[in-house]
């Protein structure tokens, strides 16, 4: 048996968080959705059931055959899991007289159980459910209640299933960790043994195994994911690592050159494409940013095929595809709904003949700066800010041009050279310019102007998940401002953004 734990999605907005939170107890987990659980239970040592945005009351609630787990392994139920276990077991759940959503203190708790363990009472707990848990199974022992909710936590005797209505996976639960960590350590018993150092050593000899003597081109991009996992790569296979880096003409200013410097003095096999002109025309005509990423992905695939043909029985393509981009492509019924498609995920077409291998698949960001520290790999890389895979197209909102390419490169160049001259690129996980599909009046000297506009995105972060907009110096700002105006033609006025995510996202497109 591994020491696994098994999150089986609902289709909450939280249910990344959970399995972050998992992971920074050092014990490693899988997000699954509802309707596709493994085969191999025996793999899992542990399993928790995520909220949704579904009532369980609803016809078409999300109803999972569980019984493959109940009974066989501990199982920690969250809010809408829950609600289903007292539901489908004799409890039942009704309507809330009042939207139990925001804050809460656990006005009760039973001390002795193990699941609250080093938890006092009056801790603040994240509430966010409009049903509520009337009336609990008769096997159910409530431990814990607020003053609005009588059934904040219970657990079914003698069957290990431990159910409560509040997240533990957000910040706002101010002991969720600990909560996590008693059901998973002390009651499931599972081992910490999720880390940096052990994952490569792991990775490096799955991918020997895997690989063994084939040949692999990855596309490198200056960026955190596709350096760490050249690395990895390169200590498996050694020379059997060809990588390719490709100007497709939507970099950052000077990029391409600056990233195959950087590269020189890591003893990877490296190779400068530039095929900006191929991806420029594949994107003429296109504003819609879903056909963006797609042309921009179909690109890629056509300039590796062309370059994997340079290299005699090339068998693989390695990708640097990290864990929030496979949950983000996977829609299903509900579940995991998507939010943008990936350009690097989702397989190949059947021409190219290549098997893909992806050794970050399974990390969140930051896990793979911790890698790649693990590694050695120099911070200054490591530190950098995550670059979306189709690049600028994605930060000009409509039809791509060469000219509008050139406006957004110099902006962005201008905004974070700022933020490293006022030491603030370290403060910030992500910060780039988007060029704006308006036109606005502005004066410059005597003359009037209808010019470009132009917003500043900084965000602070720790995966991307969920982001807050960084509260920059207003003289920053303006001095910010002031140089694009100035130095950048063909823009007269910039904004700045101040949007979280949820419910914005990152990126604008």
């Amino acid at each position: 048996m591994q020491n696994n734990v098994l999150i089986l999605d609902f289709g909450s907005q939280y249910t990344q968080l959970i399995a972050r939170r998992v992971r920074e107890l050092n014990i490693y987990c899988e997000i699954h959705p509802f309707h596709n659980i493994p085969e191999n239970i025996d793999e899992f040592k542990a399993v928790i059931l995520s909220g949704s945005p579904f009532s369980v009351r609803a016809e078409d609630a999300p109803h999972p055959d569980l019984s493959k787990i109940k009974g066989k392994l501990p199982m920690l139920a969250v809010c809408y899991g829950a609600q289903y276990i007292a539901h489908f077991n004799g409890g039942s759940v009704e309507p809330s007289n009042i939207r139990e959503y925001g804050r809460a203190k656990l006005s009760m708790i039973k001390a002795e159980e193990s699941l609250f363990k080093g938890i006092s009472e009056g801790t603040q707990v994240w509430m966010s459910h409009s049903d509520t848990i009337a009336k609990l199974p008769e096997n159910a022992i409530r431990l814990a209640s607020t003053p609005d909710v009588m059934n904040a936590a219970y657990r079914i005797d003698k069957e290990q299933i431990y159910a409560i209505q509040f997240h533990p996976e957000v910040y706002h639960t101010t002991d969720g960790k600990q909560l996590l960590e008693n059901f998973l350590v002390h009651i499931s018993g599972v081992e910490q043994s999720w880390t940096p150092a052990a994952f490569v050593d792991t990775t490096v000899q799955a991918l020997k195994e895997q690989i063994g003597d084939g040949k692999v081109v990855l596309g490198l991009s200056g960026g955190v994911d596709s350096t760490v996992a050249a690395i990895l790569l390169h200590k498996a296979i050694g020379k059997n690592l060809y990588c390719i880096f490709v100007n497709n003409g939507l970099l950052r200013k000077n990029e391409f050159s600056d990233v195959l410097s950087q590269y020189k003095d890591m003893g990877l096999n490296v190779k400068g494409v530039d095929a900006s002109v191929r991806f420029l025309e594949a994107l003429k005509g296109i504003s819609d940013p879903e056909k963006k990423r797609k042309a921009i992905g179909n690109a890629f695939i056509e300039v590796f095929d062309d370059e994997a043909h340079q290299v005699k029985n090339v068998d693989w393509l390695g990708q640097g595809t990290i864990y929030p981009d496979v949950i983000e492509s996977v829609s299903v019924n509900g579940p995991s709904v998507t939010i943008k498609s990936h350009h690097n995920v989702g397989g190949l077409p059947d021409f190219m003949k290549l098997k893909v291998v992806e050794p970050l698949r399974m990390l969140f960001k930051d896990e793979v700066r911790r890698v790649g520290a693990e590694m050695g790999i120099d911070k200054k890389l490591l530190g950098r800010h995550p670059f979306p895979g189709p690049g600028l197209a994605i930060r000009i909102l409509g039809d791509i041009t060469a000219e509008k390419v050139r406006i957004l490169q110099e902006v962005d160049a201008i905004f974070i050279d700022g933020l490293r001259k006022w030491n603030l690129y370290d403060k910030v996980w992500q910060a780039g310019a988007i060029l704006l599909p308006v036109q606005s009046v502005g004066v410059m000297g005597d003359e009037r102007t209808y010019e470009k506009v132009v917003a500043l995105r900084a965000v602070e972060s720790t995966d991307g998940m969920t982001a807050d907009w960084v509260n920059l110096p207003y003289e920053f700002l303006q001095e910010t401002s002031n140089h694009i105006i100035n130095r950048v033609k063909g823009v007269n006025r910039v904004v700045y953004d101040i949007s979280s995510k949820p419910p914005a996202t990152i990126e604008w497109e």
